[in-house]
């Protein structure tokens, strides 16, 4: 369980704080994460790593010489938000372009590729990463949906490595997406952890049982089985790794054992003790591997098993030296003194326009409908936690809670400020896009942005003119989510509110937007019926049938806090 913190949800930022100052040597802190204390050499590929905190010595923990630049740092399993991404690189790169590597989750997949766009429409050379080492979680046909777990670190390593030595932006994404193809890993778990607040596991697993085909978020295992000995576990990791080796890889390998948290070294050695053999006997060389801690998952009893197939580059690449807090290897080079001017990730203030007096009113009535909805969600963050969990991360209230509280406070200032209700939305939709991250955060946030579009500055909002805004909504979702109609996600509850808003427009506002409510609660409870096809409840999709989906449910509630507001100023 984790016991410390004095705020659950601040637990991250905490966290990011201490790490900073307690390792001010190697790294220093910056809007959404932390890059290097002394930067690259001018001219240097940034390699920067990311995702969700929880998983110390990744991501953080390996920034340094030889190693990363920065690291965006989101909440806990929460991929950071598009904002901290940009930041971080803005304060990492050196002029020779920025390398984002992170796992293969939607939110992180979304955040970082916005992230991408701007720095390129900036005319700064930068790409994402996406690792994909977990074989447990999608066919060997599908390898693109597969989830990155603690294979990243090996990818992260080599693809550094790879930057140090002077390689081109091109030849370090070279090097990164071979090892990725080159990469294969098989995790277990004894038992869940618990987030920072809660007191029970996300998940547990039953005595004498071992679950196979664990994520790094908190997620349970693909399925279950009785728990082995420690010769029985290096059988079944070892084979089920060997069993996907690339076509023509060679028989030199970087190898990582490694714990998720709660696995004793001591256990984890004699796990490899086990393991040598085998490796032996299939006619592979071990090339400096790797037992211990390197990707955890807070508390989590488990271990992975991750294997490289090395070619000569890659191995020069893998056995470089690393000078970082967590991790250090071999004799780092000297940390240079790069002159290269580094671009801040300031705030943009934005002058607002003072909207007509029924544009104030109107954006006040948006404020007053953000606060109704921030309450709503907070109230109901344990539970949603619950759902996201089954099949999940757990992460769904929390990440919401957040984002819906940070939308609140800038719709707030920013009415205060006589701006329109256009205004009102955009800005709460980057606070809440900012300070969630996650896939709901930067779905909420683009939705919430599109969504005032469509609202007048100089009259009351029709209905017409809201519905109009839904399908703005929508639309953006749709783009940006890439997800379908019974996929099982917040897309099944989103569409029925919006078709039912349209149907109900000859109504007046109040009257439309609670029939559209009842609509989104009626097609959020159906999706129980439904198993998922995207997202991280994607590999459980059986343990996911019969109980709703979380951001369909979210929504729900969302919209349903709003209809009472609209009856209220009727």
């Amino acid at each position: 369980m984790t016991r410390l913190y004095d705020d659950p949800a601040r637990f991250a930022e905490d966290m990011v704080r201490g790490f900073a100052e307690a390792n001010a040597k190697y790294v220093r802190q910056v809007p959404g994460g932390v890059v290097r204390a002394q930067p690259g050499a001018d001219g240097k590929v940034a390699v920067i790593t990311g995702g969700g905190s929880g998983h110390y010595p990744a991501f953080c923990g390996v920034v340094g010489p030889g190693f990363a630049d920065g690291s965006v740092i989101g909440n806990i399993f929460t991929s950071p938000s598009a904002e901290q991404a940009y930041s971080v690189a803005l304060e990492a790169e050196c002029g020779g372009g920025v390398l984002f590597a992170f796992g293969n989750y939607a939110g992180d997949n979304m955040n970082f590729g916005l992230a991408v766009q701007r720095l390129q429409a900036e005319g700064i050379p930068a790409a994402n990463i996406v690792i994909t080492d977990d074989i447990a979680s999608a066919p060997a046909a599908e390898q693109e949906k597969r989830r990155g777990i603690a294979g990243g670190f090996t990818v992260f390593k080599l693809a550094s490595g790879a930057a140090e030595a002077g390689y081109s932006f091109d030849e370090v994404r070279r090097v990164a997406e071979t090892t990725n193809a080159r990469t294969r890993s098989l995790g277990v778990a004894f038992d869940g952890c618990t987030m920072p607040g809660q007191q029970e596991p996300l998940f547990t697993v039953p005595d004498g049982k071992m679950g196979v085909g664990l994520g790094i978020h908190g997620e349970p295992g693909i399925s279950e089985t009785e728990l082995p000995s420690a010769s029985e576990l290096a059988e079944r990791l070892v084979e089920g790794v060997l069993a996907e080796a690339p076509q023509g890889a060679g028989n030199r390998i970087a190898v990582l054992l490694n714990g998720l948290g709660r696995t004793k070294y001591e256990e984890l050695f004699v796990l490899w003790s086990r393991m040598t053999p085998l490796f032996a006997e299939a006619g592979l060389e071990l090339v400096e591997p790797e037992v211990g801690e390197l990707v955890t998952s807070l508390d989590m009893a488990g271990c992975s098993l991750t294997v490289t197939w090395l070619d000569e580059e890659l191995e020069r690449f893998w056995s470089t030296g690393v000078d970082t807090p967590a991790y250090r290897k071999g004799v780092a080079v000297a940390a240079s003194s790069g002159t290269h001017t580094h671009r801040h990730a300031a705030a943009r203030k934005t002058e607002l326009a003072v909207a007509p007096e029924a544009g104030q009113r109107c954006a006040g009535t948006v404020s007053a409908a953000l606060g109704a909805l921030s309450a709503a969600i907070v109230q109901a963050s344990e539970e949603l936690g619950r759902l996201d969990a089954i099949a999940g991360d757990g992460d769904h209230g929390r990440g919401m809670s957040k984002g819906a509280t940070a939308a609140d406070q800038a719709a707030r200032r920013t009415a205060q400020a006589q701006a329109g209700p256009a205004d009102v939305l955009a800005a709460a939709g980057d606070a809440w896009a900012a300070d969630a991250g996650g896939t709901s955060g930067v779905l909420w946030g683009a939705a919430l942005r599109a969504f005032g579009t469509a609202l007048p500055a100089d009259r009351a909002a029709s209905t017409a003119d809201v519905a109009a805004g839904a399908e703005k909504a929508l639309e953006t979702l749709v783009s940006l989510g890439k997800a379908e109609l019974g996929d099982k996600t917040m897309l099944d509850a989103v569409d029925p509110f919006v078709t039912a808003l349209r149907e109900a427009s000859g109504d007046d506002l109040a009257t439309a937007w609670r029939k559209a409510a009842q609509a989104a609660t009626e097609a959020g409870t159906a999706t129980a019926s439904l198993s998922p096809k995207v997202g991280r409840a994607r590999p459980l999709a059986e343990r996911s049938v019969g109980t709703p989906d979380p951001g369909a449910v979210s929504f729900a509630i969302a919209v349903t806090a709003i209809a009472e507001v609209l009856e209220e100023n009727a």
